[in-house]
């Protein structure tokens, strides 16, 4: 007997149009495929529309602040409601940046970049090489990611920056090739390797038609390829992520892939790059909606009296 689906998108953070989109792929594919799917706008009444609109399982298609970060899976847990992806931990793991790389820095499998950790009201540490990139700690999307050469740079990078988030992550510029791994159920599917036209993979380049080529598999050697698989699992395990999740490399002139992150709500257009990277493998969108559905579940209750 099938559940009826909600597929949660939209949302409350600055990613909502991103989600919208990635929401209403899901929900045609899933309708195509037989399902009773009710498309949920998320609000601060998701509750309410959740137990208005009969939901039995959630497909989260939320990006970015209280729909990735462990808020939303948090609520769900509450109302007992199965869904999609990771777990309220490993959400909030995996959208920390600092949070990530430090459950990942002991880890032989992942390479790092160095990096600084500023608060806002900080002074800017001392010592920087640069190019840096700066990132907002909280995030995704690339929203409030730059590139800064010099302390000038810095300066307004980390303005914007802090816009967006209190904590803010300065790392070492690795030049390089931009490759990413998906990660479905513990298994790595083809890199997908991503070429902006000017050289750095920002919002723009990622969300503007024809400013990125995209290729999958990868162009890049077999070693290479291995190496990011291998880590991509590495980091989905260590921060127990579970169902569909996507992890971002940069590789080093010498073959080396530099971690930098794991997202596990990742973009689900039609032309997206998890439905990239499992289509290479044979795999149809239709069949990755499904099958990310069919990960759908809770942590498990807590036995009566632990409270």
């Amino acid at each position: 007997m099938k559940r009826r689906v909600g597929v949660l998108m939209g949302g409350l953070s600055s990613e909502r149009p991103i989600s919208l989109k990635t929401g209403t792929a899901v929900a045609r594919a899933l309708r195509e495929r037989g399902h009773d799917v009710v498309e949920i706008d998320v609000g601060q009444n998701l509750a309410g529309e959740l137990l208005a609109g009969g939901v039995q399982v959630a497909w989260i298609a939320l990006h970015g602040r209280f729909g990735e970060d462990g808020c939303v899976q948090g609520l769900l847990e509450v109302m007992g409601i199965p869904y999609t992806h990771s777990g309220v931990l490993a959400s909030a793991m995996a959208m920390d940046k600092v949070a990530t790389k430090r459950a990942l820095m002991h880890d032989s499998r992942v390479s790092l970049a160095g990096d600084a950790v500023i608060e806002k009201g900080m002074e800017t540490p001392e010592g920087l090489v640069f190019p840096v990139v700066v990132k907002p700690n909280v995030g995704g999307s690339t929203l409030g990611m730059h590139l800064a050469k010099d302390h000038g740079e810095l300066s307004i990078a980390l303005g914007a920056a802090f816009e967006l988030d209190t904590r803010v992550l300065v790392e070492e510029f690795v030049a390089g090739e931009e490759i990413t791994v998906t990660v479905l159920d513990g298994e790595a599917f083809p890199a997908v390797h991503i070429q902006p036209d000017q050289g750095f993979f920002d919002f723009a380049s990622k969300y503007t038609k024809g400013r990125t080529t995209y290729t999958c598999p990868a162009d890049l050697p077999a070693s290479t390829l291995s190496e990011a698989s291998v880590a991509a699992v590495a980091a989905y395990e260590t921060l127990g992520c579970r169902g569909v999740a996507r992890a971002d490399f940069i590789v080093r002139a010498d073959g080396t892939p530099i971690f930098l992150e794991i997202n596990t709500i990742p973009g689900m257009t039609e032309t997206s790059l998890v439905p990239m990277s499992v289509g290479a493998a044979g795999m149809s969108f239709g069949e990755l909606c499904e099958r990310i559905l069919n990960t759908a579940r809770r942590m498990q209750a807590e036995p009566p009296g632990t409270l």
